[in-house]
């Protein structure tokens, strides 16, 4: 039996597009093809920080935000929003740390604000 040959071109189609997020191009597949965990290191690196500023606030090691701010070099807006993740209902916060997070879900859209209430953060939830 001969062996059959193996074709020099194979021809592979791909379905997805290219969609902008958090000022980068993504590759996005269609509805109900199986997606892969992809954790957004921005996004999670944001929630350390908040995290960690909420227990130099509350240890007392810093009394103020503005005092906190100086000290970190950001200005104190910026910390008082990125503190805010802090607020996020935990499940959605485990969802960002293994990457399960919606693509709607991104450091620039939290920091515009979200219900403080867990309940209302629904649209955060896959």
């Amino acid at each position: 039996m001969k062996p059959t040959a193996t074709p020099d071109t194979i021809t592979l189609h791909v379905p997805f597009r290219v969609a902008k997020r958090g000022g980068r191009k993504e590759v996005q597949l269609p509805d109900g093809a199986p997606v892969q965990r992809r954790t957004d290191n921005t996004l999670i690196k944001a929630l350390a920080r908040a995290f960690r500023w909420k227990r130099m606030l509350e240890s007392g090691e810093f009394t103020t935000i503005n005092e906190l701010a100086e000290r970190e070099g950001i200005a104190p807006s910026y910390m008082t929003r990125v503190l805010r993740l802090t607020l996020l209902a935990p499940d959605i916060v485990e969802a960002i740390l293994d990457g399960r997070q919606g693509q709607e879900v991104t450091l620039g859209q939290l920091l515009k604000g979200f219900p403080v209430e867990w309940e209302g953060q629904g649209a955060f939830r896959n």
